[in-house]
């Protein structure tokens, strides 16, 4: 068999072993690889030997940053951080424009780390996410650390939240005693789990220790990292919290503008002859988060997909699922511009929506002598 056979044969049997999922049979035969080409390609052969070097274990994820092991909580042996270097996202985050502003910054405060060194300032270390659930922060966290090209750490609270309580200030103060010994983001996720009011009556002592032991960490955070924190309770948070956050990111429920740009992102290409309906999606969607808009047409969509049903019928679905929680005034919107739009009949938006037909009608020709 010739080298280009054997070439073709490798690839196809490296390709078959990464595909079943067995990291350790890859890592083994990219060794068989790396002495098999070591004296007809010397190239490939080193490359294939520094990929092994700095390949991530189990135990060690960061391995080119860090030799150390991930934490792992003393009694369950779970791991206390997800580690992931992301490369792509499921959908792009949709920004207000504040928050777009905000996110920005530190974009541009890391690219210039070297400008602020020199004028003797630092970069921001720490950043507080807050709003409530669906809005984006997890997603931002991704967003930025894609952008900076750094691994995300993320805590795994329902491993650092130990069983024996004793342990848990041990378990945050392990985690981000390792999160600072690399160059990454850290996201604490649910932030008011373990950072409420120490004057909250209802929690024990352990836990209002364990606010003094994250504060005095988060004090102590190296320029090399960003540390972001989320919260949907923000109201939970013990006040000194707050104040160790140089920048503070509040995420708003989506405006018509921003679900608009949700819409449309998640019709994908059943949105492409819409148009006429997605005046009518907004109206509905408003003031829904991003994760209540998506699942709302997606599932439409697979029920469109498995009815075999066109995408007026898909859309149409979405309104009658949401139209009925709207105030009359809403209902009221949505079947007037169903009619504005050409989209349907008075009759048709009424049994749609159940506002009347002489309510439409009314509706519409105050609009018509509005726009005149």
């Amino acid at each position: 068999m010739d080298d280009s056979n054997t070439e073709y044969t490798d690839v196809a049997q490296l390709a078959r072993l990464a595909l079943s999922g067995r990291p350790q049979d890859v890592q083994l035969f990219i060794r068989r690889m790396a002495r098999r080409y070591k004296d007809s390609v010397p190239g490939l052969a080193e490359d294939l030997k520094t990929l092994l070097r700095e390949s991530p274990t189990r135990q060690s994820p960061l391995r080119k940053d860090n030799s150390s092991p991930v934490p792992v909580d003393i009694d369950s042996r779970l791991q206390l951080l997800r580690c992931e270097q992301v490369t792509e996202l499921e959908v792009e985050p949709i920004l207000s424009d504040r928050v777009r502003q905000q996110l920005e910054q530190i974009l541009n405060e890391r690219r210039n780390q070297g400008r602020l060194n020199d004028a003797g300032l630092a970069p921001t270390k720490t950043s507080l996410f807050t709003g409530p659930p669906g809005v984006g922060k997890t997603l931002c966290a991704h967003w930025l650390a894609r952008e900076l090209g750094l691994p995300l750490l993320t805590l795994d609270l329902s491993a650092v939240m130990s069983s024996f309580l004793g342990r848990t200030g041990n378990n945050v103060r392990n985690v981000l005693d390792y999160a600072k010994s690399v160059e990454c983001i850290l996201l604490l996720d649910e932030l008011d789990a373990v950072a409420k009011r120490r004057d909250d009556s209802t929690e024990i002592g352990e836990l209002k220790r364990l606010v003094t032991v994250l504060l005095q960490e988060i004090d102590d955070w190296p320029n090399t990292g960003l540390l972001i924190a989320a919260t949907n309770h923000a109201d939970l948070l013990d006040p000194a919290v707050w104040r160790r956050f140089e920048l503070l990111v509040e995420f708003p429920m989506p405006g018509s503008k921003e679900a608009r740009a949700a819409i449309i992102e998640f019709l994908g290409e059943a949105g492409a002859n819409s148009d006429s309906w997605i005046e009518v999606l907004v109206l509905c969607l408003e003031g829904r988060s991003f994760s209540d808009i998506q699942r709302a047409i997606l599932s439409a969509r697979r029920n469109a997909v498995l009815a075999g049903v066109e995408n007026a019928d898909m859309v149409s679905t979405v309104v009658r699922d949401h139209v009925e929680h709207l105030p009359r005034q809403g209902r009221i919107g949505v079947a007037t511009r169903l009619v504005e739009n050409n989209v349907m009949s008075q009759r048709q938006a009424h049994d749609l929506t159940g506002v009347s037909r002489d309510t439409i009608r009314k509706s519409v020709q105050k609009n018509g002598a509005g726009k005149t």
